[in-house]
C-alpha cells in the first residue's frame, strides 16, 4: 500500500481509541491487514536512491491531507496526538522493511520476512505493477479513511 493510505488509517485508529498501546499495536496490525490486499509498489530492490522522490511525495501527500482534516476539525491535543500516533505507527513497518533492505540491519530480518510475507504478490508479479487496477485498493481504502475521519 501507499505510506499516504497506511497513514490515513492509522489516523483513524488513533481517532477511533483512546488508549495509546491500543492504538500502537491496532495500527501496526493494520498495516499488515492491508497489505495483503493486492496494491501496486512503486519502488521494488532494483530501485535507486534517486527514486525515493517517490517516497517524499507519497508521505507529503497523506500528511497535507491528515493537516488539513485536523486543521478543520474540533480534535482536541490528546485526539490530535493518537491521530498523529497512529499515523506514525501505521508506517513503522514500511520504515523497518527499509532499514532492513537498504541498510542491511539484520536484527530487522524477521520484521523483513514477515512484512514479504503478508503480500500475497511476489515481488515483480503483475500484482505488484504500478497500475490503476493495482491502485484501486489504495484509492478506495484512503477514500474510506478520509471519511471517517471527516465524521
Amino acid at each position: 500500500m501507499l505510506l499516504s493510505t497506511h497513514a490515513l488509517t492509522g489516523a483513524v485508529v488513533g481517532k477511533t481509541f483512546n488508549n495509546v498501546w491500543i492504538i500502537i499495536i491496532l495500527s501496526i496490525v493494520l498495516h499488515y491487514i492491508i497489505d495483503v490486499f493486492r496494491h501496486g509498489e512503486y519502488l521494488n530492490r532494483n530501485s535507486k536512491l534517486n527514486e525515493f522522490w517517490k517516497v517524499a511525495v507519497d508521505i507529503i501527500i497523506g500528511l497535507a491531507i491528515l493537516g488539513i482534516i485536523i486543521y478543520f476539525s474540533d480534535l482536541s491535543q490528546i485526539k490530535t496526538r493518537n491521530v498523529l500516533i497512529g499515523t506514525f505507527f501505521s508506517m513503522f513497518p514500511d520504515l523497518l522493511t527499509f532499514l532492513y533492505w537498504k541498510l542491511n540491519f539484520n536484527f530487522l530480518k524477521k520484521s523483513f520476512d514477515l512484512h514479504a510475507w503478508v503480500h500475497r504478490y511476489p515481488p515483480f508479479s503483475k500484482g505488484r505493477d504500478w497500475n490503476l487496477k493495482n491502485a484501486a485498493n489504495d484509492i478506495i481504502l484512503s477514500l474510506i479513511a478520509i471519511a471517517l475521519l471527516l465524521l
